[in-house]
This record gives structure tokens, C-alpha cells and sequence, in this order.
């Protein structure tokens, strides 16, 4: 069974993909009190989500060539700094062009702090690193409880949403400062071993490329000779057919997060029940599922194979969204969503993880193309799932999400069968 080692990097990356978390969780809240400030309507408020979707995509162009420039640790603080600079313009400026191109913004450069996470932990981790990215995505899922708390402080004092950008900032600050203080510092180039083209080993127990120890160490050592290269592995920058598979399976779980975080409200209002502010207060549910989700997936991504689980989450998620959509009891269908989180919890830490495994040495590369993933997630599934909500009703409407939910299972099935059979010279 391999084992995770976090060091103080590993922590540290946690912390980042938190700070992250913070924001993009913080902001679904935002987006009403945004309308109600602007003055607009719920489609025109939408547009901030279709700026997330647009900002994604810029990030996922920019981080490769950034890392291969600066490395992937000052690829994760400048876009740690762009989110600040981000969530600055977007507390102090009020007209909607302008709170557009703040969103954006932020989505640009925090795209490239996702992308930085996930290819720090999968070098630094080899066949421990679908744990890493669970444990690191719980860190953002739990930053992502607080800030609707936070909001939820701050309007009830009387203060609106802003302050939520100052605590941001504030956090960011934190943390670089630990950062410094406790002489933290990320990899400054990838891997000199992958970038040579070196040949990448994989576990048997999870079938994904571990990532040799001096690849860790990023000492500029050659691979042993009784390592040979596994089939299917790219040794060049070429993607392999299985990450295309990962790519669209992130791409679906992706749509079914960004849906449920939009659309979720209205169905317990309409269906189950609920006021329009415990509705609101309720989506947290789903957050506080996945938090605690990835907390135990991250022991589980130790003891079994990454698509095995991915099936057995997209199971249970299947589940909570029957609980959930059945439902005309309110607390009943709170119920679902905490089980619908539980499952939601793994689906990307796990399809990231065997995305950039099965990378190689272009994961840079393979990292950048997976916000294009998330970007048509977020951009496309919540305009179809409101245009058939403006039909059906939005009750009827969910029934899309167990249609995703069985695409990402045949996704997930097929991608266990494209993975490269461990392969080790004797």
C-alpha cells in the first residue's frame, strides 16, 4: 500500500489550494447580492459564473508555459497574487463590466494555482498522490464552509459581502508570510528527470505511473536501467488516450458540481419546501459532504485503485441525488445533499490524478489542458440545465444530473480499460 509522506511543501500546496477553495466556494453567495446591487437580473448576475468558465480556460493556457518558465512554485504564487489583485478590483469596483472582469481575472490566476497543486503533489507523490490531491481538495473544500459563514457575518453586521475580498487578501497574506518565515520553498522547475524524458515506473496497486524518488527530490540523476518505459506512458510532450478520457470525465463531474451550486436553491424552495433563505443556506450541505468526503478519501485513495473508487463515488453520489430529488421534507433532502457531497467528493481529485499520472513528463502541459475541461463544464451544463429549468421547471430539469452521472460512469469504466497494465523489468 503506498504511503503519504506530507512534508512541509505538501502542507504548504494544501494551504494554497485553500485559499483558492476560499473564494470559489465564498462566491456562489456573492453572485445574488451582486444582482440585487446592480440592479440586474438573474440571467445577466449568471455572467459572472460564465467569466469563471472563461477565465479557466485563460489559466489553463497560461500555466504551462509559466511553469516552464519561472517553475511551477512561482507559477502557484503569481497566480496566488493575481487572485489577490483579483478579489481587490472586485470589492472596490460596483459596475457589472467591470465586476465581470474582476471574476475572470480571478478565475485566470486561480486556475494556474489548481494547476500548480496538482502537478506539485503528483511529482512529489508518485502512486500516493490521488491521497495528496483528495487530501488537498478537503483543505479547499474546508476553507470553502468558512466562507459563507464569513458572508454570512458580514451581512448580518451590516457590512455586505465585501469584506469577504479583504479576508482573502488577508489570508493570502498569511500565508505567503508563513511561507517565508518558515523558509517554505516550492520546486522551481519540473522535474529534471521527467523533463529528460526519463522513463516513469507504475504502481501496481494503484495503475498510475509512480514517480521515481529522485523525481521528488528533483536531483538531476539518471533512471536506473532496470526501469523501462510503459506502454501507453507518453515519453515525449504527447498526451495519451487516457488523458483525453480524464479530460471529459472532469469535464462531466465538473458540470454536475457547477450545477448543483447554481440550481440547487430552487429546487428545495420549489420542492422541498424551504424558505428562499434557508434554500440558500442549505447548499452548504453539499460543501460540507465533500468536505468530509475527502477527508476519508484520502485514506481510501491509499488502499484502492483510483477508478474502482471513482466508480464507488459516483455511486454513492447517484444515490444522494435520488435521496435528495425524491425528497418533499426539507431536512430529508438536506440529508441527500450531504450524501451527494460524499460522492461528489472524489470524482476530480481522482480523474486529475490519473490525468497527470498517465501524463508523464508533459503533466505541465497535461495540467494547463485540464482547466480547458473545467472551463466547459462551468460554461455549458448550467446554461442547458437552466434552459430546460425555463421549460419543465427546475425539479424536472435535474434529471440531467443522473444522466451526467452515468456518462462519467461509462467514462470512468472505459478509462480503467485504457490505463497501461503495470509494467516492471525484471
Amino acid at each position: 500500500m503506498p504511503r503519504l509522506t506530507r512534508d512541509r511543501i505538501t502542507w504548504l500546496t494544501y494551504a494554497q489550494l485553500g485559499l483558492w477553495g476560499f473564494f470559489l466556494y465564498g462566491f456562489g453567495p456573492v453572485v445574488p447580492l451582486l444582482r440585487d446591487e446592480q440592479g440586474t437580473s438573474a440571467a445577466v448576475a449568471g455572467l459572472h459564473s460564465t467569466g469563471i468558465a472563461v477565465g479557466a480556460l485563460a489559466g489553463g493556457a497560461l500555466f504551462a508555459p509559466v511553469a516552464r518558465r519561472f517553475g511551477r512554485g512561482a507559477a502557484i504564487w503569481l497566480g496566488l497574487a493575481g487572485v489577490a489583485a483579483g478579489v481587490t478590483a472586485l470589492g472596490l469596483l460596483r459596475p457589472l463590466p467591470a465586476t465581470l472582469a474582476a471574476v475572470a481575472l480571478i478565475a485566470t490566476f486561480g486556475m494556474m494555482v489548481v494547476s500548480g497543486v496538482s502537478v506539485v503533489l503528483t511529482a512529489r507523490h508518485g502512486p500516493a498522490a490521488p491521497a495528496a490531491l483528495t487530501e488537498a481538495n478537503a483543505a479547499c473544500a474546508g476553507m470553502g464552509i468558512l466562507a459563507p459563514l464569513t458572508i454570512g457575518a458580514s451581512v448580518d453586521a451590516g457590512l455586505g459581502w465585501r469584506p469577504l475580498m479583504a479576508v482573502e487578501v488577508g489570508l493570502i497574506t498569511l500565508v505567503a508570510l508563513a511561507a517565508l518565515t518558515f523558509r517554505v520553498r516550492g520546486p522551481r522547475r519540473a522535474p529534471a528527470v521527467a523533463a529528460a524524458g526519463a522513463p516513469v515506473l507504475v504502481a501496481a496497486s494503484t495503475r498510475v505511473p509512480a514517480v521515481p524518488a529522485s523525481v521528488a527530490s528533483e536531483a538531476a540523476v539518471p533512471a536506473p536501467a532496470s526501469e523501462v518505459p510503459v506502454p501507453g506512458v507518453p515519453s515525449s510532450g504527447r498526451l495519451p488516450r487516457a488523458y483525453w478520457i480524464a479530460w471529459v470525465l472532469m469535464s462531466v463531474t465538473g458540470s454536475i458540481e457547477v450545477c448543483l451550486s447554481l440550481w440547487t436553491a430552487d429546487v428545495l424552495r420549489t420542492h422541498a419546501g424551504l424558505s428562499a433563505g434557508g434554500a440558500s443556506a442549505a447548499v452548504a450541505a453539499i460543501v460540507c459532504g465533500m468536505f468530509a468526503g475527502r477527508l476519508a478519501g484520502g485514506r481510501a485513495a491509499l488502499r484502492w485503485a483510483p477508478v474502482p473508487l471513482l466508480l464507488g463515488a459516483l455511486t454513492v453520489s447517484l444515490a444522494g441525488f435520488a435521496l435528495f430529488w425524491g425528497s418533499t421534507v426539507g431536512w430529508l433532502a438536506v440529508t441527500g445533499l450531504v450524501v451527494l457531497g460524499l460522492g461528489n467528493a472524489l470524482h476530480y481529485p481522482l480523474a486529475i490524478s490519473i490525468a497527470l499520472a498517465v501524463a508523464g513528463p508533459a503533466a505541465d502541459k497535461a495540467a494547463g489542458w485540464s482547466a480547458y475541461s473545467m472551463g466547459v463544464g462551468f460554461g455549458i451544463a448550467p446554461v442547458a440545465l437552466g434552459w430546460v429549468a425555463d421549460g419543465v421547471g427546475p425539479h424536472p430539469a435535474f434529471l440531467l444530473l443522473p444522466a451526467f452521472i452515468a456518462v462519467a460512469v461509462l467514462l470512468a469504466v472505459r478509462l480503467g480499460r485504457a490505463l497501461p497494465a503495470p509494467v516492471r523489468a525484471a
